[in-house]
């Protein structure tokens, strides 16, 4: 995929203002720790996730995601008039129907001649977004477009830590496939694209490559009601990583990109052993990239967007720098895009009550 017309506007996202330590999680889990005599500590020790955030009981995600799209849309400085499409791409939303970017769309005043919809694929959504938003735009459909989306990541890991503590059936190999529940933290990300016409910033999409090996689609799994999600964590990793260095290759080809030429990465944030392993197979240097997975957890398709928007925002890109967003989701699914960088719209806060 290769795009000449479209580019990465400006970036809003809203983090939960309670945070919820590692350790506290593990202080709740003494019931089924004590029982299987499992150390404490351990949690934090292989993920590297010390903390995360959760949102307020029943708060829905367009609530969220209205806050993060009218930070983007505002920093982008681009009429609302001239946007065409809006793609809500979290695993939450408010309903199975009506779609979630239905009142997304409502509040934020947006024309009625907007392409809305939900989109949903593991922790790929918001990239899958982008993809299809930066395909209206390059055909000329559309000027400007917005992608959003809200993971909470609350009632997983209560509802995990429930059933870890009164199922005294589980064993020590149970308690390893919930392990990646437990790393869940909720964030919101939005992302404006627009036309050559519109831009100000002249972050340029310069294309991007997918790849899927689905025959592994059984490595992580949940319904989203009573079961426990199981993840085997360590094959995943394994696959995941395999899938992506495919999906570079591709991504080097379509985008002219090299290791060497690559000034700035943004991946999405599942754990610490991950991040090497995947840098380490691509030959990249894990000092180009910044990592929010320490202090918000695994976010879903939130956590490659809102990672990059508070790298940008901590350390602004130099004009001319070439941005890697490198996406790997279950499935298995990979989605790599790569920008020409030039100037950097973020804006984002806490939630708003």
């Amino acid at each position: 995929m290769r795009y000449s017309r479209v580019h990465v506007e400006s970036l809003g996202y809203t983090l939960p203002a309670k945070v919820v330590t590692t350790e506290a999680i593990e202080q709740r889990l003494a019931p089924v720790y004590q029982r299987l005599r499992l150390p404490e500590g351990r949690l934090e020790l292989m993920t590297g996730i010390a903390e995360r955030r959760f949102y307020a009981p029943g708060t829905r995600p367009s609530t969220i995601s209205i806050q993060s799209a009218r930070r983007a849309i505002e920093a982008s400085g681009i009429d609302p008039s001239h946007f065409g499409a809006l793609v809500h791409g979290s695993v939450c939303r408010d309903f199975l129907e009506p779609a979630t970017a239905c009142r997304v769309h409502h509040e934020l005043g947006l024309p009625d001649s907007c392409v809305i919809y939900d989109v949903s694929n593991a922790c790929l959504g918001l990239l899958n977004g982008i993809l299809q938003v930066a395909n209206m735009i390059e055909l000329g459909q559309i000027r400007a477009g917005v992608v959003v989306g809200t993971e909470s990541g609350r009632n997983l890991v209560e509802g995990t830590i429930e059933q870890l503590n009164t199922n005294t059936s589980l064993t020590r190999s149970d308690i390893k496939l919930a392990v990646a529940s437990l790393t869940i933290g909720s964030a919101s990300a939005a992302i404006v694209l627009a036309d050559a016409e519109l831009t100000s910033t002249g972050n340029r999409l310069v294309g991007g490559a997918v790849h899927c090996r689905t025959e592994q689609h059984q490595l992580c799994q949940s319904d989203g009601h009573a079961e426990l999600m199981q993840t085997d964590s360590e094959k995943l990793m394994h696959e995941g990583v395999a899938t992506g260095r495919a999906t570079f290759e591709s991504f080097e080809s379509e985008t002219g990109f090299s290791p060497a030429s690559i000034d700035r990465t943004f991946c999405h944030q599942v754990g610490v052993a991950h991040r090497k392993l995947l840098f380490d197979q691509l030959g990249l240097d894990t000092a180009l990239d910044y990592a929010t997975l320490e202090v918000l957890g695994n976010t879903g398709s939130a956590a490659l967007p809102i990672t990059m928007a508070r790298g940008l925002e901590e350390r602004p890109a130099a004009p001319g720098d070439r941005i890697a967003m490198l996406g790997i989701g279950s499935g298995i699914n990979c989605v790599m895009l790569g920008c020409q960088w030039q100037t950097t719209k973020v804006a984002g806060g806490l939630e708003e009550a």
